[in-house]
């Protein structure tokens, strides 16, 4: 079997790729900051064109301590959204002092076949100095077979100083295309924090 060395190993002189080699990657299709916001809603931008979108969280800052952020699905363009969902919540937790950890399943913010809105960060604290980040992905939003499929994680800033990881899966029951999205919090506004929606290649 013959060897192939590359003559020069720099990045940087990298001009193409062969065509055997795809691509790839993140495009940022649009991108929202919160401010005093009762909702942030991505009504635009999520179709056909890929298959995979990630929304990415970053300091997300409730007005109203220890609220949890929401998001829910719509099927006509954010005149509603309503989608019928099933979902599986687990969180873990760690306090600053280090007297207590905890992993444990959410039955109280999980849904089965429920069109009400997804908790996918639970009690972010109010304080100056906390706020929630992660990610939530959805896959093939644009399939008229398929149930819609997502996966999010974000960590956030307990109240009572506790680091706590929310992960959040489920899929979407409808074989309806998905062409919105909208957050919110349970209660009160989103103070400040910044939502970018990719769409992933």
């Amino acid at each position: 079997m013959a060897l192939n060395f590359a003559n020069n190993n720099s990045l940087s002189a990298i001009t193409t790729l062969p065509a055997s080699i795809s691509g790839g990657g993140m495009t940022l299709i649009s991108e929202q900051t919160a401010s005093g916001s009762a909702t942030l809603d991505f009504t635009s931008g999520i179709d056909s064109t890929y298959d995979s979108y990630v929304f990415k969280f970053i300091n997300i800052h409730p007005a109203t301590d220890s609220a949890t952020l929401l998001f829910n699905m719509s099927v006509d363009g954010g005149s509603n959204y309503n989608v019928t969902k099933t979902t599986t919540v687990i969180q873990s937790s760690h306090n600053e002092a280090d007297t207590d950890a905890g992993l444990e399943y959410r039955t109280d913010i999980d849904n089965a076949q429920q069109t009400g809105f997804q908790s996918i960060a639970k009690e972010i604290g109010n304080g100056n100095d906390e706020s929630g980040s992660g990610t939530l992905q959805l896959f093939n939003p644009s399939s008229s077979v398929f149930v819609k499929h997502f996966l999010s994680n974000l960590n956030l800033y307990f109240k009572a100083d506790y680091t706590l990881q929310h992960f959040t899966a489920g899929y979407g029951n409808t074989q309806s295309p998905i062409d919105a999205v909208q957050f919110k919090m349970s209660s009160g506004n989103i103070d400040s924090g910044v939502i970018k929606l990719y769409g992933i290649s």
